[in-house]
């Protein structure tokens, strides 16, 4: 059986804001830098034999607090959506400048498309190959992802052949989910966990 670990990175002060943080390239607040913290400490005693991450400053943050010097491969493809016109706005801008694109967006992700953001087919299947590839030369091993919400949702919802349910399935800041594949087949063994125990 193979583990996959996708770890959420810790929350930015855009993050708080709720701004729509995508491509953009913004690190870690200091309270991210503590949860992330905290989430070591839960992954206790636990080994991975190789680490990935995606190429934003908010996850290779994450993953030093995480894994120090531990050796590790960079990967754009694990790189969160880019938002087009979206990014950086709060709520309130995006339904004043935006509303009707946005609101079909949220109900249909797949169908709708927000002006030059990257079109959700495209992100789903950048995501979809980068991870089968992970787990296609990690073949029995245990693996940890430093990623995004959106790269953990798309994931997961594409797995369970729940495609437009993207949104339920984007798991908190600093927070892990572990995909097992065992017998050719995917399973979600843990979403949305803070904590992981390693005894389970």
């Amino acid at each position: 059986m193979t583990r996959l670990f996708l770890i959420r990175h810790g929350i930015t002060v855009w993050n708080k804001q709720g701004r729509y943080c995508g491509c953009k390239d913004v690190s870690l607040s200091s309270q991210g830098k503590i949860q992330v913290a905290k989430l070591r400490m839960s992954l206790g005693s636990l080994r991975f034999d190789k680490i990935y991450c995606s190429d934003r400053k908010r996850a290779l943050q994450s993953r030093s607090i995480l894994f120090g010097r531990h050796k590790f491969t960079k990967m754009k493809g694990l790189r969160e959506i880019n938002f087009g016109v979206l990014e950086g706005l709060k709520h309130d801008e995006i339904m004043k400048k935006y509303s009707e694109v946005y609101k079909n967006w949220l109900t249909n992700p797949y169908k709708a498309r927000i002006p030059r953001a990257e079109p959700m087919q495209i992100f789903k299947k950048r995501v979809v190959g980068t991870i089968k590839k992970i787990f296609k030369i990690n073949s029995g091993k245990t693996i940890a992802a430093v990623c995004h919400g959106g790269v953990i949702g798309a994931f997961v919802s594409n797995i369970l052949k729940k495609d437009r349910e993207f949104w339920r399935y984007v798991p908190a800041s600093s927070s892990i989910t572990v995909v097992e594949y065992k017998d050719k087949k995917f399973k979600l063994s843990k979403f949305y966990h803070k904590k992981y125990l390693s005894s389970k």
